[in-house]
């Protein structure tokens, strides 16, 4: 497929890497271009503007911070909107609130002609580079089949999840169990470490039962010797966190848990904490 990509950050990058290793033609833009250095390397086309990428390719993504950066390189000036042509998709793998993925796939097509789908991802720069992904897709059923080749090549499950704004509100639902497991390891760590026991062998036993996880596995021995590096930033994670409680509380829904995770992530993000990995949330609960 061609494909582009609007928005070249950790995740944005890989993805777009992996689809180039599996024979797909890839145009990119990133606001900051030195950040298409590695895809350029690898054989895409970078684009001056996110006009550019469209007409060049059959599916866009867009891989951007929040639902007004998606708005901004959608509908501002060269952006995807400007270059849109017949048989164009529009795959949004930024995390936004879901009411903000309707309204832009609304305004898509109704001004436009244009179908957007939401195909938000869990995994990371690591499993897209291995075409591991979780892609949780939603919208037009025939639009998710049209970019079926390029998504299967960068994940290894795909799961149709109904309208527009579902693959949103089931992806803020992930990044409450991801910073919910990240507070719970980083606890049991420095609880282990303040008890006199080593938190290696705090380790050791939860990852030899039930209650192990991917993260307890692949990251925590990390956070136990103080090391964070950046898969997902704390400052995206706190801003998902907080794009949660705010959707919860319009539906009349109060989540205890996500109240105390954004408190604890806001104060990470202020004591300077933000550029580590979400993993970092160690850090400010030990103090260090």
């Amino acid at each position: 497929m061609r494909v582009g990509i609007v928005g070249t950050g950790m995740l944005g990058e890989a993805v777009g890497l992996r689809l180039l290793s599996r024979g797909h033609d890839v145009a990119a833009h990133n606001r900051t271009r030195g950040r298409t250095a590695r895809l350029a390397s690898s054989g895409a086309a970078v684009m001056g503007s996110a006009r550019e990428v469209a007409a060049a390719s059959d599916v866009a993504i867009t891989c951007v911070t929040d639902a007004d950066a998606v708005r901004a390189v959608t509908f501002g000036v060269d952006g995807l909107a400007a270059g849109v042509h017949a048989g164009l998709v529009i795959a949004d793998m930024s995390t936004i609130c879901p009411d903000d993925s309707r309204e832009i796939s609304r305004r898509l097509l109704s001004e436009h002609g244009v179908r957007m789908i939401g195909v938000p991802v869990m995994g990371g720069p690591d499993a897209a580079a291995a075409g591991e992904l979780v892609v949780m897709a939603d919208g037009d059923a025939g639009a998710i089949k049209a970019c079926e080749p390029a998504l299967r090549d960068i994940s290894r499950e795909i799961h149709r999840l109904g309208e527009s704004g579902t693959a949103h509100t089931i992806k803020l639902a992930m990044n409450l169990q991801i910073a919910s497991l990240a507070i719970s390891i980083s606890e049991g760590i420095e609880l282990a470490r303040r008890g006199g026991a080593d938190p290696e062998d705090f380790l050791k036993v939860l990852n030899s039962t039930y209650f192990a996880t991917g993260m307890s596995r692949k990251k925590a021995h990390r956070m136990a010797r103080g090391e964070y590096p950046p898969t997902f930033l704390l400052r995206n994670l706190e801003k998902d966190i907080s794009m949660a409680v705010r959707l919860a509380g319009s539906r009349g829904a109060s989540l205890p848990g996500a109240l105390a995770a954004r408190a604890a992530y806001g104060e990470a993000v202020r004591a300077g904490h933000g550029g580590l990995d979400y993993t970092g949330i160690l850090r400010h609960i030990s103090g260090s």
